[in-house]
Parts: structure tokens; sequence; C-alpha cells
């Protein structure tokens, strides 16, 4: 062999090998990549595994918690249903479920047990099926309706969008009250609620309200006698004490007629106070409301308390905003009641010093109404703060110590607070003890369409006038009174000022005070301002307080040149505080012996108040004829053909009211003219006055009857038509 070929054939199997080694070293490094990427891949499918296999761990987890949570769940709502039904079948109700065909799903115990048989109502039976069963069983009092009518009636409920409850009585007495509603899905809740408790109840109840609306007749009724029989005798006691009051009796038998007569007439009051607690208690109160003068029913009471207020020597104002309307619509009887009870506590509690009233008031912007605010001012006793709600209470005063020097029921205050609050008003009080007191009140008044109290003008040729009086209020007050008269004013209030005036005398007429009655003798057209018209100077005189509407037929009168007019203060409280007029100062005159004698008929069947009535007359120029009842009363009538009647109402055999009936039936069929006929009653309480006027009575007189009031009615009876004295 050639050794070149050899080496040749080395040198190519080298290259072969090394070749070989060179690719092996790369499978290698291809081998370890591959098998680096193999691990990697080993390593993430295990990572992925041991996830996975967390994952399918918490799943299982999961799963386990989820079946053990609905199995709780499962047992909780198994529990709950059983305590649903436990507590519905514990339920004294029934309850019950029917699905869209009216069909029983499910009820309760109490539902169910409406039958004794317990396959005839059970959850699949329909509600026909159910009322046929009640109506077999006869399950329900009908209370006499037919079968067939009660029910459809009770099928046909549930047509209704909204089912109305109903009471179904059962057989037994029981009472069940029926609470339905429609469902989302069409089908009824039914709810039986047993109410025979609460009908028991309101029986009991409409039985306790019959009783008490039976006690509370019963309690007006004993009011409405005991009213009567108290006073019945105490006509007797006052008019007897007020017959004896005008004898010629030494100063010590006087003294014990005076103590009588006010001594009768503070019980008379606590009757009063009594009877109007009691019917306000009872909700019996009614308020009568119509146009009056608020600044003449505060004149009016100053005429009730003048006597009290003169003899302490207090000094006495009101003060009415000038500005403000004197025309109101309320019920002046109850207001002025009010200012009384407030005024003459004020004086009763007042040993010296004054008495304010003061009213003042704002308009609406449409001026048909007014709140007003009145205050009476003293300076009393005064109030200590801590008591101010206690002296508001029923039969309560200021003070144990004060009540044995202050008399009264402690029912005034009480009784004006409730008028008051029943009117929409409220009241207050401020005081200080030792020094006086202020009560107020507010009230919203409707205002009147014209100022009533004003009246008709009267045709006056007075132009001028002047006002000489040292009171400022009351110089102030009738300047008012006197412009509205249209009349130009001047005031002064001394004399030094006034005389040289007078001496001009370029006045039409001179308003002087009694202070300077030593200064002057007066003159014809001089007007006397007095306290008391008993010590008034000769000539005209006005008392004060000073109203208009004496005002106004004084200044008519001096026009005309009447008489001598005389406001008498005791007069004023005798005559309806409506009624105040101007009274002429006379003597009755005596009928001419041509004429027929004017004939008095008076019923009473009482043998003391037939005494007082022939005493309180005795003086006139009449003929009494007496009449023991209505019977004796109507036969008289047709007997003498009284001019006048006085009757009473209550009375044997007949009573008034038949009695007046009797008269006007035989004035009819013998066409007589009317008889005025005039109520003497002891009846006072709500309902009387309109009950006894309405049986054809011309004027209402209550017990204990007044001697001036009797005079009038008579006399007024006795003038001439067109000058009677109403």
């Amino acid at each position: 062999m050639d050794l070149s070929a050899f080496e040749r054939d080395m040198a190519h199997e080298r290259r072969a090998r090394l070749s070989a080694e060179r690719r092996l070293v790369q499978k290698e490094r291809e081998l370890q990549a591959a098998n680096r990427q193999l691990s990697n891949h080993a390593l993430s499918l295990s990572s992925q595994i041991i996830n996975q296999r967390e994952t399918v761990k918490d799943l299982e987890g999961q799963n386990n918690q989820f079946s053990e949570d609905l199995e709780k769940a499962t047992k909780k709502a198994v529990t709950i249903e059983k305590l649903l039904w436990n507590a519905l079948d514990s339920m004294r109700d029934g309850f019950a479920l029917f699905d869209e065909d009216r069909r029983l799903v499910a009820a309760n115990r109490n539902y169910l047990s409406i039958s004794d048989d317990p396959s005839a109502i059970k959850p699949g039976s329909d509600v026909e099926d159910i009322l046929d069963y009640c109506l077999d069983e006869g399950v329900f009092d009908l209370n006499g309706e037919a079968e067939d009518e009660w029910f459809d009636w009770m099928h046909s409920r549930w047509d209704n969008a909204q089912i109305e409850p109903i009471t179904l009585k059962l057989f037994t007495g029981q009472y069940l009250q029926l609470i339905d509603r429609h469902t989302s899905e069409g089908g009824v809740v039914s709810l039986v609620l047993d109410i025979t408790d609460t009908i028991s109840r309101e029986n009991d109840l409409r039985e306790a309200r019959d009783n008490a609306q039976a006690a509370d007749r019963a309690k007006s009724t004993f009011l409405a006698k005991m009213s009567h029989e108290l006073r019945t005798p105490m006509n007797g006691v006052v008019g007897m004490a007020e017959l004896l009051l005008e004898g010629e009796e030494d100063d010590e038998r006087r003294l014990f007629a005076r103590t009588i007569k006010s001594s009768g007439e503070a019980l008379l009051e606590i009757i009063n106070d009594v009877l109007d607690f009691s019917k306000i208690e009872a909700d019996k109160l009614v308020l009568k409301p119509k146009p009056f003068d608020l600044e003449r029913l505060m004149q009016e009471v100053a005429l009730i308390v003048e006597p009290t207020v003169n003899q302490k020597g207090l000094s006495f104002q009101i003060d009415y905003d000038k500005f403000l309307p004197t025309a109101f619509v309320a019920d002046p009887g109850r207001l002025r009641q009010i200012m009384t009870n407030l005024v003459g506590n004020a004086v009763k509690f007042t040993e010296k010093g004054h008495v304010l009233i003061r009213v003042l008031g704002i308009q609406s912007d449409d001026r048909k109404t007014c709140d007003i605010h009145v205050t009476v001012e003293d300076t009393g006793i005064g109030i200590d703060p801590s008591m101010a709600e206690h002296i508001f209470g029923e039969f309560n005063q200021i003070e144990e110590d004060a009540n044995r020097k202050y008399e009264g029921t402690g029912l005034g205050l009480a009784i004006s607070r409730k008028l008051i609050e029943h009117m929409g008003g409220s009241v207050w009080l401020e005081s200080v003890k030792g020094e006086g007191s202020c009560f107020g009140f507010k009230l919203t008044l409707p205002t009147a369409e014209a100022l009533l109290s004003r009246g008709i003008k009267p045709n006056v040729e007075f132009e001028t006038a002047l006002i000489v009086e040292s009171n400022r209020l009351d110089a102030l007050m009738l300047s008012r009174q006197l412009e509205l008269l249209d009349i130009d004013v001047q005031i002064t209030e001394d004399w030094s000022a006034a005389e040289p005036l007078l001496k001009k005398d370029s006045h039409d007429l001179v308003f002087i005070s009694e202070r300077f009655r030593s200064q002057s003798a007066g003159g014809s057209n001089f007007v006397w301002i007095v306290s008391d018209p008993d010590s008034a100077p000769a000539g005209h005189f006005l008392t004060k307080p000073l109203l208009m509407k004496a005002l106004s037929d004084l200044m008519l009168s001096l026009s005309l040149g009447d008489k001598q007019p005389v406001i008498s203060a005791e007069k004023a409280e005798q005559i309806d505080a409506k009624e105040i007029a101007v009274v002429v100062s006379e003597d009755v005159g005596t009928e001419s012996e041509e004429n027929p004698k004017f004939v008095v008929l008076a019923a009473e069947d009482n043998k003391t108040n037939q005494l007082v009535f022939k005493k309180m007359i005795k003086g006139l120029d009449i003929e009494l004829v007496m009449a023991n009842n209505g019977r004796e009363a109507v036969e008289s009538f047709q007997q003498i053909n009284p001019d006048i009647i006085f009757m009473d109402i209550s009375m044997p055999e007949m009573d008034g009211l038949e009695a007046t009936k009797r008269i006007r039936e035989l004035e009819s069929e013998l066409q007589l003219p009317a008889t005025r006929i005039i109520a003497m009653t002891a009846h006072a309480v709500d309902g009387d006055k309109e009950r006894i006027t309405a049986s054809g009575l011309d004027h209402y007189m209550t017990k204990p009857l007044k001697k001036a009031l009797i005079h009038d009615h008579i006399l007024s009876s006795k003038a001439p038509e067109g000058e009677s004295v109403k």
C-alpha cells in the first residue's frame, strides 16, 4: 500500500472521527438543552399539577362548606317553618292561604277548628265547599238572612280588588272578623280574628255611655229642679227683705233686713255659679253670639260695682282705645259675666287705690275681625306667683288666711277661664303680692257691620259743649261720645280755667263734674256728671260710667224740652243691660175716676210669693187678682179680661205654659187683642227662657223678682201707646 494513500485514508478517517465527535458534542448539547427544556416543562407541569391539586382541594372544601351550609339552611328553614306553623297553630286567631283557584293550600289549627269533622275542611277544599259546610252545619248566625243570599255575598267578596273586612257571629255567640287580602300570585290570605272580647267591651262601653247619658240627664233634671226649688223660697227671702227696707223700722231692724237681703243675694250668686259650672263641665254650655257694643258693655259692668266702689272710695276708670271699634259679634251675656267676675274680684280685693278696665285691640287687614285684649288692673292685695294657677281652679281662692276674710265660692275665675277658652281665647295673670294684680284675656271677635250701640243719632240742635271734669279719662270719654253726635267739644280740668268760659256763655251745653258743685249753682244748659244719682244737684245729670245710649237720650230729651232725665245705677242693675236707657223721674199718676181700674192678674201657687208680689205692687193704682194655679188663671182671664198677666210656670193642676196656651186660644177664638203675659219663674237653666217664651209668653223674669222690674212692666203696659218703656 502506498504510504501516501494510507496517510490519506488515516487523515480522512481522522477527519471523519473529529466530525463525528463534533456532531456528538452538538447532539449532547442539544440533548442537554432538550433535557433542560423538558426539566423546565416538567417543573411547570408539576407546579400546575400542584396548583390544580390545591384548587381542587379548595373546591372540594368549598363544596363541602356549601353542602354543610345548604344542610344547615335546610334544617333552619325546616325549623322556622315548624316554628311558624307552631306559632300559627298557637294563635288565637285563624290563618289560611288559598291559591288562585280558591282552594285551601294551608291553614292553622284555629282556622280548621271551625269544623268538628277533620275531613270537612282540609287543604284542597274549595271555598264553596267550606261555605256549604258552614251553612249545612249552622256554624254562623245569619240573623234572619236567607242562606242563598248569604252564600252569594260571601262568595262574591273576593271578587273585589280591595276585600272589605266583615264581622260574623257564630252560633256559640262568638264574634269573628274576616280580614282577607289578595296575594301577588292571585291567591288569598285570610285572617280570622276573634273579636268577642272587643264586642263585649264595646257593648259595655255603649251601656256605660247610655248610663252616663242617663245620669247626665238626671243631673240636668236635678239641677233644673234644684234651681227651681231654691229660687222659689229665695224669692220670698229677698223680696220680703227688700220690702222691709222700705219701711220705717229703726236702724237695727233695717240692718237686719239689709243683712237678710244681701245674704239671700249672695246665696243666689252661689247657686248661679254652681249651675254655670255644672253646665260647663257637662259640655252643655251654648254660646249665643249677636252684635253688641263692647264699650257699652264695659260701662254696664261698671254700674254693677259702682256702689261698692263709692263705698270704698276707689278710683274706677275705663280706658277704651279710641281707635278701636265698639261693635262686635259675640255672646254679650257671657262676656258680661266674665267681666263682672274679673271686675268684681278686683273691687273686692282692693281696699284703696284704683281699679282700671283697659280695652285694646288690633284689627285684621280686611277689618272683619279684631284681636281684643282686655285687662282688669287693681291696686289690691295681689297674688303670689306660685298661686297664679291655683286661683283658676274650682272652688279655690287666694290663700287660706284670705279665705277667712273674703267670701265666695271660688268658682268665678274658673268659670271665666272656661268661658273664655270656650270662646277660643286665652287668659293670663300678672301680679305682685301686696301691690296689685292684672287679669287679662284675649279674644278674636268679628266686627259688626254697623256701630249698633250708637243707633240713630238724635236730631239735636246743639253744636258746642264745654266739659268741666277733673277726671281726665271721664272727660275724654264724654268728649268722644259728644263728637260722635257732631258736637264740638272743649275740655277743662279745673274751675279757674272754666269760670271765664262759663261767663262768656258761648257753649250750648255745659257738662260739669259734681266736684265743682260748690263753685257753681248750675244753669239751664248744665248737665251734672255724678257718681250717685241720689245726691245729684237739681237739674239734668248723667251717672258715671257714662253710657252712649244715655247721652243720646238725654240730648234728645233736652232738645225736645222733655222732663228731667235721670240715670239710676240701681235702675240700671234691674233693667236688662241691653235695654238701659234714660228713665224719667216722676210719680206714678192715678187713674181718673172715669176710667176703669188697671187690672193685673197674677198666677202663683206659693203663698209666701203671693204675699211678696202683693207687697211689691202696693201703692200702685191697680186692681190685683190672684190665682193659685193655671186653671184658676184661665178662669179669671175669662171673667175679668186683665190688662196684664204675671204667670208662674210650675204650678199644680195646670202649669203656666199650658195656662198661657189656653189663654192664647181664647184670645184667638174671641178675637181679643193679645194680653201681655210675663213669666215669673224659678227655672233658670239653659233653654228655660227659650222654652217659656216659645209658649206664647211675652217676657221672662227669674226669681227672686225685683220690685222695680215688676213696676216697669205694669207702668209700661199702662202707658199710652208709643210711650211704653221696655
